[in-house]
């Protein structure tokens, strides 16, 4: 799961090779990475994470809401990495005991007060307001996220969202019921060469909703185990003291007598444990079935996905290659060709197309010069941050089952990638003959880190208002301040250095002392509609992922398929590339020199689309808080702003470099 963390703006793209698509579970777990075996009667630690809700964004700690706790010196909180701070999680212990194959029946837990029932004109409580928001837990066994157990068909829910809801609203009554029982399910298989040794490859729960009738025990009565809290009037099956008894299932909690558990007053929860071996599963497999939906089509359709945006691509590179390289090859052989008779004298003495620009083709932009350096810069450091960090994705560094990998990569990435924004805005602020060295290198520094921090801060002051664990403390707010003012500025001064001791970037004609008049462009040639036309391409093409992306972002799913985003991401780039250099093409042949801010723009123009998509996405959140629409509006700002600094780079420097091939293959008297 991608979705809540301060830096979540940041996962966007990738490109590489197409690996086994049908496979990638298997990819998540690297040579050398042992896993954990048990015996039997071993203890199994039950996790708790963060609550989590589609409904409201903001998830809330575990014992925010009056969940049964361990005893005061057993609840702990795991020992976090930076990465999983910035995303929210809050893994703790949980009062919840499991022996190794040791399967268990209605235990019980403890018993809690959730508060006054659910009255018109009332503030429902802590619980009710949390299952009407449609919260669902987390628990972790074994580094495995529990995934929801649908009884009826003993499988998996067909494209579920991990975690399973603390409860329900009814329809008849829209009251809130408790989830105070839950079915744990876990899966093991042996270990190859050894005796009586399991690994823990699958772990599921159902829960259910029982109103138990019941009478607390007093201290003195307590069990010395305190596995009994309480005495229970009229038992389920499960409950009883039979030898031969069943597990708890739907049936036998809607049998007459018996009735869900209101949110409201005092609750007990209870829980059955139940084991059973998995010969087929094996570890190194074992996160497909949370990865992998119930599709028979599911291996095939990234295949099938890769093939239409490869035709996309081959169509566009064929358009390119037809209008382009044709036009060009007259265009230049016109251009050089020797004149014999006094017509082809005067032909060539009246220039036209592209090569009348060539006195004004390289002359620096007028409008904001060091805002574009610095755009060229920072979509360099983000393209240079992508790359590395999708690869090692791919590879199953940073796979859901190592929590807070991804965004410490991206991270770390950014930091170091602090030297090549530095090089590449000084490199283009020095072409464009610019003065101001200094400043351009602090706004290099500032400007997106700066914008992503103000939005990081902002937000994070709604979630702490909102009670969120996406709320970081000041201690890390404090180190990425370090690692931005301490680290990544100081490299890119560093760059920037090393870029301006260069010389600038060599073009293969001058720039005459006044520039062309440039006339009137038609409407289809205007800056609005370039910048449209030239997104639509590359956003037609990834929109798919696009969707898988914002699921992950905001609909609690995962997201694993990084080698086939990493192909897809190539496809952006390269189509990204040549639409905006086709375009630079006919801007040129309409005699508008006006060519480095255009191309930057055209080639971003598919954040555009992401912003209309992100808006249109919204709405299926059903969401009205202003606390949601802070996080989603504020994080899509930032991953838009991302994305058309990334491409508009590629727009920028795919343009130069065509520019200056066209114009190196002509005479200029």
């Amino acid at each position: 799961m991608v979705r809540s963390g301060v830096l979540r703006s940041l996962s966007l793209i990738q490109i590489l090779v197409i690996c086994d698509l049908q496979h990638y579970g298997a990819s998540f777990y690297l040579p050398g990475v042992n896993p954990k075996s048990f015996r039997d009667h071993d203890e199994v630690q039950l996790k708790v994470n963060k609550v989590t809700s589609t409904k409201e964004l903001l998830p809330k700690e575990y014992y925010h809401l009056p969940f049964c706790k361990p005893p005061k010196d057993q609840l702990k909180m795991d020992r976090e990495n930076f990465g999983e701070l910035l995303q929210g999680d809050r893994i703790e212990t949980s009062p919840y005991k499991l022996r190794f194959k040791d399967d268990m029946y209605c235990e019980q837990v403890c018993v809690t007060n959730l508060g006054r029932g659910e009255r018109r004109g009332s503030k429902p409580n802590k619980m009710a307001s949390a299952i009407h928001n449609e919260y669902h837990n987390n628990w972790i066994v074994d580094n495995l996220g529990s995934a929801e157990w649908e009884d009826e068909d003993d499988a998996l829910e067909s494209g579920y969202s991990h975690g399973f809801p603390i409860g329900f609203v009814s329809v008849t009554d829209n009251k809130a019921y408790v989830n105070n029982h839950v079915n744990i399910r876990i899966e093991y298989h042996p270990v190859d060469g050894k005796d009586n040794e399991y690994n823990i490859v699958f772990f599921a729960v159902e829960p259910l909703s029982i109103k138990h009738d019941f009478e607390p025990l007093d201290v003195e009565q307590l069990d010395s185990s305190g596995f009994r809290v309480a005495t229970i009037i009229n038992p389920i099956e499960s409950c009883t003291n039979l030898v031969d008894k069943r597990h708890t299932d739907f049936q036998m909690v809607t049998m007459e007598g018996w009735g869900p558990q209101e949110a409201a007053g005092k609750v007990l929860f209870t829980y059955d444990v139940i084991w059973e071996k998995n010969s087929k599963l094996r570890w190194a497999n074992r996160w497909d079935v949370y990865l992998e939906m119930d599709d028979p089509l599911h291996g095939e359709v990234p295949w099938l996905s890769i093939g239409r945006k490869m035709v996309i691509v081959l169509v566009l590179s064929a358009m390119v290659a037809a209008i382009l390289i044709r036009n060009l090859r007259r265009d230049i052989n016109k251009y050089n060709r020797v004149p014999v008779t006094d017509e082809e004298r005067a032909e060539a003495l009246e220039e036209y197309g592209w090569k009348l620009v060539h006195g004004d083709v390289f002359r620096p932009p007028v409008t904001a010069p060091m805002l574009l350096a610095v755009f060229a810069g920072t979509g360099a450091q983000l393209l240079s941050m992508l790359f590395p960090t999708i690869f090692f994705a791919a590879l199953g560094f940073m796979n859901p089952s190592r929590r807070g990998r991804l965004i410490m990569g991206q991270l770390l990435l950014f930091v170091l990638a602090g030297g090549v924004a530095g090089y590449v805005s000084a490199r283009f602020y020095k072409t464009f003959k610019g003065k101001s060295w200094y400043m351009n290198t602090i706004m290099t520094a500032l400007f997106f880190p700066g914008m992503v921090f103000a939005v990081f801060f902002t937000i994070n002051i709604v979630a702490a208002t909102q009670g969120s664990s996406d709320a970081v403390p000041f201690g890390t707010i404090a180190l990425l301040l370090f690692l931005w003012l301490g680290f990544a500025t100081p490299l890119v001064f560093v760059g920037a250095y090393i870029g301006y001791t260069r010389d600038a970037i060599d073009f293969p004609v001058g720039t005459s002392g006044i520039p062309r008049q440039i006339p009137d462009q038609p409407f289809f040639m205007w800056f609005p509609c370039t910048v449209v036309i030239c997104g639509i391409v590359p956003y037609g093409s990834c929109v798919v992922e696009l969707h898988q992306i914002m699921a992950a972002m905001w609909d609690d799913e995962y997201f694993y398929v990084f080698a086939f985003l990493l192909v897809v991401f190539s496809i952006m780039l390269i189509t990204s590339a040549e639409i905006t250099v086709l375009f630079c093409y006919f801007q040129l042949c309409s005699e508008d020199h006006h060519w480095w801010w255009r191309s930057f723009s055209n080639g971003g123009g598919s954040a555009l689309w992401v912003v209309l998509y992100g808006i249109s996405y919204f709405r299926t959140l059903q969401t009205n808080s202003v606390a949601a629409y802070v996080l989603y509006f504020g994080y899509m700002a930032v991953v838009c702003l991302g994305l058309f600094l990334t491409t508009g780079f590629v727009g920028l420097y795919a343009s130069m470099w065509f520019n200056k091939a066209i114009f190196a293959s002509i005479k200029i008297d």
